[in-house]
């Protein structure tokens, strides 16, 4: 059963059709410049001739890094930013991400190799009787909060992983069609009931002038994507009916 797919750097010859190899657990591909010691040619004057190794490991891989002057940078780029350094020289680095991006820089050029992890492995429930555990955020999909949270992470989650949250106007307006009444009140009166409901830390009396990096939304937007509290999938709220929806 494969449970990793690789997609190397595109080339003119398949930028239609981007090449992808599959990889069963166990699985190990090289990569480099060398056609002779790899089994994944990447034919550019900066890439070394044996650069790295990808590894399957069951529901997830790991990445070796066979050159002696470059770090490689993996990117999760369906998250805000997160990334791992692999260092040169390292051995069997773990990727935590589903969906990743090696970036190898290359005389100037920053080439990228694609990795999917979709498979995922649950246990089976085992039945044990008892109180239910409570769970650590509770948030309830149809109230217009959710909506607000959900236009918040949209930028993030649509592909620009270093967007800014969008201001309280532009929420307003990516709601409105569907909230005919949503207004910048409205909205920051979500805003601050989400940072109360979510237990974020309250905000300092006092701050220095200038932009700010840490603030409300931003620390809304970074919680909800680390936990799952949004994923791409709820982004269906913003475009759903109003009706059946609850209001403040």
């Amino acid at each position: 059963m494969y449970s990793i797919i690789v997609v190397p750097p595109p080339t003119t010859e398949d930028e239609s059709h981007r090449t992808q190899i599959r990889m069963a657990p166990g699985d190990r591909l090289s990569f480099g410049r060398s056609d002779s010691d790899n089994d994944l040619t990447i034919a550019h004057e900066g890439v070394s001739r044996r650069a790295g190794e990808i590894t399957a490991q069951g529901a997830f891989w790991i990445l070796s890094n066979h050159s002696r002057e470059q770090t490689y940078v993996v990117e999760n780029p369906e998250g805000a930013g997160e990334h791992i350094k692999v260092g040169p020289g390292r051995l069997d680095a773990p990727v935590p991400f589903e969906f990743s991006r090696i970036v190898l820089p290359a005389a100037g050029d920053l080439l990228p190799i694609e990795v999917w992890a979709p498979r995922h492995d649950y246990r089976s429930e085992d039945g044990l009787d008892g109180a239910t555990t409570a769970p650590a955020f509770s948030v309830d999909r149809t109230k217009r909060y959710f909506a607000v949270l959900a236009a918040l992470c949209e930028p993030r989650l649509r592909g620009e992983p270093h967007a800014p949250p969008p201001t309280v106007d532009q929420v307003v307006d990516r709601l409105r069609p569907n909230w005919p009444a949503a207004s910048r009140t409205s909205v920051q009166w979500n805003i601050d009931y989400l940072a109360v409901k979510l237990r974020l830390k309250p905000a300092p009396e006092t701050a220095d002038t200038g932009p700010r990096l840490n603030g409300k939304k931003e620390s809304l937007v970074s919680l909800a994507l680390r936990f799952d509290l949004v994923r791409e999938d709820d982004l269906v709220v913003l475009t759903e009916p109003a009706s059946g929806r609850v209001t403040r």
